[in-house]
């Protein structure tokens, strides 16, 4: 079926030659973001029960690694300047950003697939077993995140940037979809109490507001989820 949604010209594009100190630091939150999640049940532990010691040493890791990754540029957006140049370039994806990409993949699904399997059961057993959940599929999940980024098949993560202008859109429509998604379970998790109807409620809502934003982004209405023609020089 042909795209009809909106689309991006890379001569429209303005060319950008370095990243400013400003722009390289507004990444480092994210990728802090991405590997503090990385171990899944104390990301879980720290949503149900707080932040504990345990959240404490994980994140002056976390910290560590990404302050050191971002000073000598080898995280994605803290760059010197822009990687991709020409996002139909047939250029050597570095490794860096195939580590990055492939964890920042897990933080997507990994979370919103044992929600949703939580939710699902939940809804039909009348019990919650997300602890159990978390432990016992989190880490099958991130394997499998895992052995395909090793194998350079997912979006972002492939051994070559040629196709960065379509596999951008797949990513951030992706992050958009399961991060209002979950932001809007968890407002809904912390206010109301719990019952069976309201365990209803939170999966439609939750499956509706997965598809509705999944949609804007199929129809590239979201930023950066419009696929880029290829042929001119841009800047990311």
């Amino acid at each position: 079926m042909a795209y009809k949604g909106k689309i991006e010209f890379a001569h429209e594009r303005k060319i950008r030659e370095r990243n400013t100190t400003v722009y390289r630091i507004c990444h480092l939150p994210i990728w802090i973001w991405v590997f503090f999640l990385a171990p899944g049940p104390l990301t879980f532990s720290l949503f149900a029960h707080g932040f504990n010691r345990y959240n404490a040493m994980w994140l002056g890791v976390v910290l560590i690694g990404v302050f050191i990754a971002g000073y000598f540029a080898q995280l994605p957006g803290c760059e010197h300047g822009p990687y991709i140049i020409r996002f139909d370039e047939d250029k050597p994806n570095p490794l860096y950003r195939k580590v990055c990409y492939t964890f920042a993949w897990n933080a997507a699904l990994n979370f919103a697939l044992l929600n949703l399997a939580g939710l699902v059961i939940a809804v039909v057993t009348g019990t919650w077993y997300m602890k159990q959940i978390y432990n016992t599929a989190y880490f099958a999940i991130l394997a499998v995140v895992l052995l395909f980024g090793l194998l350079q098949q997912l979006p972002r993560c492939k051994r070559s940037t040629k196709y960065e202008g379509i596999e951008r859109r797949y990513f951030y429509g992706t992050v958009w979809s399961v991060t209002i998604a979950q932001t809007v379970l968890l407002i809904l998790w912390k206010a109301l109490p719990r019952n069976h109807t309201i365990d209803i409620a939170e999966l439609i809502v939750y499956v509706v507001v997965l598809a509705s934003v999944g949609v804007l982004a199929v129809k590239g209405r979201l930023p950066r989820t419009r696929p880029i023609l290829p042929g001119e020089v841009i800047a990311e």
